[in-house]
């Protein structure tokens, strides 16, 4: 390495902090006070099952209830490895959330939107392989899914966290 580059790479978080960058977890970092300040609705199936313990593993199990979280997952299977006999080896799986976040103390919604994402899985083998695809096509949608709702909670926490 150059000492050219070593300089710049050293030079580098001087250039950050100066265009006004603040870790968003750090020190008066927008996102400090959100932390296991969220509860997410309960869930009433194993994609919202999935969904819920991605959301809480990001953004802590709720103790201090500040807003509510609540969610709308649509699903939809869609095949696209078809075979000259018409079977189906390959499947899409689409994924929609409408989420809102909500202030508890006042009811207003502070937040929210709707995400989308997609992930495949093979429909070859045997039935329980199938099954077994299928589901883990799932589980990594929905951790997907909550990662774009963090993400933008990160990114909104400041205008609406105080």
């Amino acid at each position: 390495m150059s000492s050219f580059n070593r300089r710049l790479f050293l030079l580098m978080p001087l250039a950050v902090t100066a265009c006004g960058f603040t870790p968003a977890y750090g020190p008066n970092g927008p996102a400090q006070g959100i932390q296991s300040s969220i509860r997410v609705a309960d869930p009433n199936d194993k994609n919202a099952f999935d969904l819920v313990e991605r959301l809480e593993e990001r953004l802590g199990r709720p103790s201090a209830d500040r807003f509510d979280l609540t969610y709308t997952i649509k699903t939809t299977a869609t095949g696209v490895g078809i075979t000259p006999d018409n079977a189906i080896t390959r499947y899409n799986l689409n994924g929609v959330i409408d989420w809102a976040l909500t202030n508890r103390a006042t009811g207003t919604r502070v937040s929210g939107g709707q995400v989308k994402s997609f992930t495949s899985y093979s429909a070859t083998g045997s039935t329980v392989a199938g099954l077994a695809a299928q589901e883990d096509a799932a589980r990594r949608l929905m951790r997907i899914l909550a990662d774009q709702i963090t993400a933008r909670l990160l990114a909104t926490s400041g205008s609406w966290n105080t």
